[in-house]
């Protein structure tokens, strides 16, 4: 892991109306780890990834990106920037087959034959997908079978293979393991550590303590807004995590 952060957060603060939703947060990412994000229901945990997105524009704080200071005012310029975000709803199309939607939006072209005709470069867009989806350790034989029929497990994958492709040096998941059986959250569990093992740095916004603590690295919990403690997985417990998202105590009665 790089000593200097991807990204870095100071200060951001998000209102809507009467509610601060984000009162002053801070957060380092950095190259080949795992952040997982945690938090109650309105601990800010949407908000803050929103804004790191480009969905949301935060009304005060900086933001500083592989050490450079920059303004992420929507999603295009975090997708110019190198941020990719894979929502828990995954916008993919169910009618169009993997290598349809790995390429959606940004399809290869050959040559055109006549005037403006263009045609799709398909064997192309497929022999890329096979690779990346190869170099994630992903196993899908039929990339020309429509994702609807794919599990849940494949379509993260189908995702999070769409973000790479294109260059990303943040990935962030929102809620990846949500509604997925036991093999499917083995899958995608292996697919984050692929993504560290890349070197890219990964935000991963998550309710399940126990896949939280089989694929971070560091977790980052937010209280009402606020930061409200970070810790390394090795050097904490599921008590102490859950203590920081409560206010609580932990079990020996030390205050998170």
């Amino acid at each position: 892991m790089s000593d200097a952060p991807v990204l870095s957060l100071r200060g951001v603060r998000k209102r809507f109306g009467a509610v601060d939703a984000l009162a002053g947060v801070d957060l380092d990412v950095h190259r080949g780890e795992v952040l997982a994000l945690v938090g109650d229901n309105g601990a800010g945990k949407s908000t803050l990834v929103k804004s790191i997105a480009g969905a949301l524009t935060p009304d005060a704080g900086s933001y500083a990106f592989e050490g450079r200071d920059v303004r992420i005012s929507s999603p295009h310029v975090a997708s110019q920037l190198g941020i990719a975000t894979v929502y828990q709803d995954l916008a993919i199309c169910d009618n169009l087959d993997v290598v349809a939607n790995v390429f959606l939006g940004r399809e290869l072209v050959r040559r055109p034959l006549a005037g403006r005709l263009r045609r799709l470069s398909q064997p192309g867009m497929e022999a890329r997908t096979r690779a990346v989806l190869d170099s994630l350790s992903v196993g899908l034989r039929d990339l020309r079978r429509p994702v609807s029929g794919l599990s849940g497990g494949q379509r993260q994958a189908v995702a999070v293979a769409r973000a790479v492709l294109w260059g990303s040096k943040l990935v962030l998941l929102d809620e990846p393991t949500a509604a997925l059986g036991v093999e499917q959250t083995d899958m995608v569990l292996e697919l984050v550590s692929a993504l560290r093992a890349r070197g890219l740095a990964v935000i991963v916004i998550s309710h399940n303590l126990s896949d939280v603590f089989r694929v971070a690295d560091r977790i980052a919990v937010l209280r009402l807004g606020r930061n409200a403690g970070t810790f390394v997985r090795g050097e904490t417990t599921p008590d102490a995590v859950v203590a920081a998202i409560t206010g609580g105590r932990t079990l020996s009665g030390a205050l998170a």
